[in-house]
C-alpha cells in the first residue's frame, strides 16, 4: 500500500522447490502469474529463491525494517496471487492489540458484562 506516496513494500523474495509436491502451486505460478505481477508493480524488487526440501513461501520485506513470512505450501497459483497481492497492500506494520476487549466511547456505569456474575 503506499503511504504518503511510497510503496512500502521494497522486496518480495518467492522461494519454492523444484520437485516437492507442495510446491506445485507456487512453480505455476512463476510460469504464468509472476510476469504479469512484474509488470504491473515496477517499484517491486521480485526475486525467486530455489531452496530443496522446503516448503515455499513468500518473505516480504518493507521500508520499515519489518519482514513478512507466509507459507503457501499446497496452494494454488491464483491463492499465490492474492497472497502476493495482499502482501504488496500492507503497510508492513506490526499487529497491535487493543489495550481492552470492550472498547466504546460511553462505557457503562454498572461495568463490563463478565461471565462469572456473584450475587
Amino acid at each position: 500500500m503506499a503511504w504518503k506516496g511510497m510503496w512500502q513494500l521494497k522486496k518480495l523474495v518467492v522461494s519454492y522447490c523444484d520437485w516437492g509436491g507442495s510446491s506445485r502451486g507456487i512453480r505455476a505460478f512463476i510460469e504464468s502469474n509472476l510476469p504479469a505481477f512484474k509488470d504491473s508493480n515496477p517499484q517491486l524488487e521480485v526475486l525467486t529463491e530455489l531452496s530443496r526440501g522446503q516448503h515455499p513461501c513468500l518473505k516480504a520485506f518493507y521500508k520499515n525494517k519489518n519482514e513478512r513470512v507466509v507459507c503457501v505450501k499446497n496452494l494454488a497459483s491464483e491463492d499465490v496471487l492474492l497472497h502476493a497481492t495482499r502482501l504488496r497492500n500492507a503497510l508492513g506494520r506490526k499487529v497491535k492489540k487493543l489495550p481492552t476487549r470492550h472498547v466504546t466511547k460511553h462505557p457503562s456505569v454498572q461495568g463490563t458484562w463478565t461471565t462469572d456474575v456473584r450475587f
